[in-house]
């Protein structure tokens, strides 16, 4: 496998597998997927999430800041759900279970790109003023998956659902997609760009 998905750190997993073990953190999850399982879960495919930070000086690369990790919440072969960690002062702890569309759609990404052959350690974007996550397959897949920068090199996969004019599930390299999400921002860009 071309792809490299990075281990999460022990007591992320660990953080995890307690809730999915207390009937009281999976009842009252705003899950019905997860609710409605019968049988074991699994906490697989972990994936860091880093957040894409506002303006950076021209010529600058983007600046990015590790939020969590996300793992996806399997039964019977299927995801029924994703659960999120944080770090605290005491350490990774469990943040909470959910579903939605970005969980088909990361996992619909990360098969596209095993059968395309890409090349990168996974990790997942998330652009919080475009309301948009991408698959960000960094370059470099032996870097600390909690650190790097967004090299110009690197791939990014919008995910499903993307902002308008943005299309889902095609890989860019990012710096043909930063130019695009910068238009989509407006007068508050990810990137300072040069005077011409």
């Amino acid at each position: 496998m071309a792809l490299h998905v990075p281990a999460a750190p022990a007591p992320a997993l660990r953080s995890v597998l307690t809730a999915l073990g207390s009937p009281t953190a999976v009842r009252e999850a705003p899950t019905p997927a997860l609710r409605s399982v019968q049988g074991p879960l699994g906490a697989e495919l972990p994936l860091p999430v880093h957040v894409l930070d506002r303006v950076v000086p021209s010529g600058g690369a983007p600046v990015t800041r590790l939020a969590g990790w996300r793992f996806h919440i399997r039964s019977g072969g299927r995801a029924v759900a994703a659960a999120d960690t944080v770090l605290t002062p005491d350490g990774w702890a469990f943040s909470h279970f959910f579903e939605g569309p970005y969980l088909a759609s990361t996992e619909l990404a990360l098969r596209q790109a095993e059968s395309a052959g890409a090349h990168g350690q996974a990790r997942l974007l998330s652009v919080p003023e475009l309301y948009m996550l991408t698959l960000w397959l960094h370059a470099d897949t032996g870097a600390d998956a909690g650190a790097g920068t967004l090299l110009p090199t690197d791939v990014l996969v919008p995910l499903a659902p993307a902002p308008p004019g943005i299309a889902p599930n095609r890989p860019h390299p990012a710096a043909d997609l930063l130019p695009l999400m910068n238009l989509r921002l407006g007068p508050r860009p990810l990137l300072d760009t040069p005077a011409a």
